[in-house]
């Protein structure tokens, strides 16, 4: 079954940086669109990153994060990646990583970000 894995959350102060990680698996990876979302509680998920499949030639972030997150993906380890840099108190969260397979959405269950001085 399509599982999805996240982790590098952590606390970190505010400017600092983080990588987060997220392995799929029961799917072929290469062949789909990658999503980053996060989650403040109360609030809805907030997409925030995407990349398309194969060599992910095309990214797209949103606004929040321009310019200071980047997402990849290397298809040989079944892994995307979300480079964090500059962060923001506002950028606590749980991030979450999403596939999308026969029109059904998949999550994993996330990981914490904390950026605190």
């Amino acid at each position: 079954q399509v599982q999805l894995v996240e982790s590098g959350g952590g606390s970190v102060q505010p400017g600092g940086s983080l990588r987060l990680s997220c392995i799929g698996s029961g799917f072929t990876f290469y062949r789909h669109m990658m999503y980053w979302y996060r989650q403040v509680p109360g609030k809805e998920h907030e997409q925030i990153a995407l990349i398309s499949n194969a060599g992910g030639g095309y990214k797209n972030y949103a606004a929040s994060v321009e310019g200071r997150f980047t997402i990849s993906r290397d298809n040989a380890k079944n892994t995307v990646y979300l480079q964090m840099d500059s962060l923001k108190p506002e950028d606590t969260a749980v991030y979450y990583c999403r596939t999308t397979q026969s029109g059904v959405e998949y999550w994993g269950r996330g990981t914490q970000v904390t950026v605190s001085s």
